[in-house]
């Protein structure tokens, strides 16, 4: 059989897998969306605070044609990204010498343990307090909640590397540093990536919950405005645009992982 024609069926298989996979994954949403515009049409829920699906995706392609949803999604986007940049800057580096070094775990291991059991709603009016109602105390609170996941996995994925990995770098006589490089941190990646992941849900959820408080704009902003003025669509449609940028967030952080971590095997293998 000519080469062409053998690689054909393979790859009809293969997009036939792969459509199989989507509609698995696509059933329960499915479902949900269908509850969703069913419900308030037939009573199960007042159509007064359930507006069906189709009435909040109208609304929010109205909010995106007048402007609103781009406006406060910039500024939504870059709060987030600039509270999640820093707290990668801060929870990987920190997370590294915390979990390499034993002297620096056992004097900041107390406090960590006292600051990652406060949640970060918690201290929202502290830093309102200290930092004001503007840009600063969102991106802070940003940086709070994103941290601790970052930070705790780091830790966690530096003192799980196997220790026959380490014992056969030290017994090459590799130095510490060349031992930390070529050793330590790749093995950590997955796990370090697994707490990134986290905070970068973890990211869009605080703040828009922190800007429900004193915003002028954001999508949090936009949802506490439209429900205190009785825009229910208008709410609706930005959860949705919450909940897509979430997902879309998290697809790119996964595909950004796997393609840091090509080298390991598949589970398959």
């Amino acid at each position: 059989m000519p080469r062409g024609k053998a690689g054909l069926p393979a790859a009809v298989s293969g997009a036939a897998r792969l459509l199989t996979g989507f509609a698995k994954r696509g059933v329960a949403i499915a479902a949900f969306l269908v509850l969703w515009e069913v419900a308030p049409r037939v009573g199960l829920v007042d159509r007064t605070f359930l507006v069906p699906f189709s009435e909040a995706v109208r609304a929010l392609i109205d909010l995106a044609a007048n402007g609103q949803l781009w406006d406060n999604t910039r500024a939504s986007l870059v709060r987030s990204l600039a509270g999640f940049g820093v707290a990668i800057g801060v929870g990987v580096p920190l997370g590294l010498l915390i979990g390499w070094y034993r002297p620096v775990a056992e004097i900041l291991g107390p406090l960590l343990e006292l600051f990652r059991n406060t949640a970060a709603l918690a201290l929202l009016p502290v830093f309102i307090l200290l930092l004001g109602i503007g840009e600063t105390s969102k991106i802070a609170i940003v940086v709070y909640a994103c941290t601790w996941p970052i930070l705790l996995n780091t830790v966690s994925a530096v003192r799980s590397v196997d220790p026959v990995l380490v014992k056969s770098a030290r017994s090459m006589a590799l130095p510490a540093h060349r031992l930390f490089a070529k050793v330590i941190l790749p093995a950590s990646v997955p796990t370090i990536f697994t707490g990134i992941r986290l905070a970068g849900s973890g990211s869009i959820l605080v703040l828009i919950a922190a800007e429900m408080v004193g915003a002028k704009a954001g999508l949090g902003y936009l949802v506490n405005v439209s429900q205190q003025n009785f825009a229910i669509p208008d709410m609706y449609a930005a959860i949705i645009a919450v909940s897509v940028i979430g997902l879309a967030f998290n697809h790119l952080l996964v595909a950004l992982e796997r393609r840091l971590t090509r080298w390991r095997p598949s589970a398959g293998a």
